[in-house]
């Protein structure tokens, strides 16, 4: 049911798994900090963050991983060369969790990236993104790999084709630059680009037509869809939104995400506990068609119910 043909690819970022078989990996939430409206922030950006703030965020977060088994990274988000080496800093000073650079615009992910290089942190950092839509994209892809980026994430949709079908275009001309580069990296991960909360539905069944034509891990941003749909909170307030935006990070989970997206670390609270069950969940139905359990103590379905994962190991 939730297993795909062929060979999967299993990638390591900062000793983080991400992808292989279903039920194999846990999916880890990459949370975002330093954001748009990000309250670390004071007043404006230039004006600097609250450093108490933004260390009780990524603290709270490596906190619920370890109690969880859902693994954790930082969706590190800038708009210049100059943000992203204070806030890089800053993060590695007070966790030792996995990073994307994410910006915008191609300056400044590269001045990142560059940075990440100067500082020996590639093997923890991943490069978000490689975009369908940049018009540089051999220029983008040789300048990373100059660099000596080893992780890349590929953010893979075609404006001309909003079905899952489009996603699999969009992964293929990436590939192709890729290719056409002359460029090679240790991880490719594949973003299938969320346009709201339900057709996160065809960002599923993208990852698994990616995953059956190349293997590669899959992703998606379910954040992007909860977070547009603003009606839940004049409906239900916060409590029922902040229900539908863990319901919908579960359900990706559950279908061919290895990697969610997740939003604001400040939503870690609800986000990693429902993944962790989803991801419980899924290891409990891949058991019950081929009898194969998670190999690592830290899987949410060991980490949290040991006496259920002792009882299935014994059947």
């Amino acid at each position: 049911m939730l297993n795909v043909k062929g060979e999967q690819r299993v990638c390591e970022i900062g000793g983080v798994r991400i992808g292989g078989k279903a039920g194999e990996n846990a999916t880890v939430v990459c949370s975002s900090i330093f954001q748009k409206g990000d309250k670390v922030f004071e007043g404006k950006r230039k004006e600097g963050f609250d450093e108490r703030r933004a260390a009780e965020l990524l603290a709270g977060q490596d906190r619920i991983s370890r109690e969880s088994g859902v693994p954790g990274m930082a969706d590190i988000v800038a708009n210049s060369g100059e943000e992203f080496r204070r806030y890089i800093d800053f993060v590695v000073s007070v966790s030792p969790m996995p990073f994307c650079v994410d910006a915008w615009k191609m300056k400044p992910k590269l001045e990142g990236a560059a940075y990440c290089a100067e500082k020996g942190l590639l093997e923890r950092m991943f490069y978000n993104s490689l975009t369908v839509w940049e018009p540089e994209i051999e220029t983008e892809i040789r300048e990373i790999a100059a660099i000596g980026v080893k992780h890349v994430l590929l953010v893979a949709f075609d404006p001309a084709d909003q079905m899952p079908s489009g996603r699999v275009t969009g992964t293929e001309k990436l590939l192709n630059a890729i290719e056409k580069a002359g460029a090679e990296f240790e991880s490719i991960i594949v973003d299938t680009s969320v346009m709201n909360g339900p057709a996160t539905a065809f960002c599923s069944v993208a990852n698994r037509m990616i995953k059956e034509k190349w293997g590669l891990p899959t992703a998606s941003a379910p954040s992007n869809g909860s977070y547009m749909w603003k009606k839940a909170k004049e409906m239900w307030g916060f409590k029922g939104w902040s229900a539908a935006d863990a319901g919908l990070e579960a359900l990706a989970a559950c279908f061919y995400h290895d990697m969610i997206f997740a939003g604001p670390m400040a939503g870690a609270g609800r986000i990693f506990p429902a993944v962790a069950m989803a991801d419980a969940f899924c290891a409990t139905a891949v058991f019950a068609e081929e009898k194969r359990l998670p190999k690592t103590d830290t899987h949410p379905l060991n980490r949290l119910f040991p006496e259920f994962f002792a009882q299935l190991k014994g059947m």
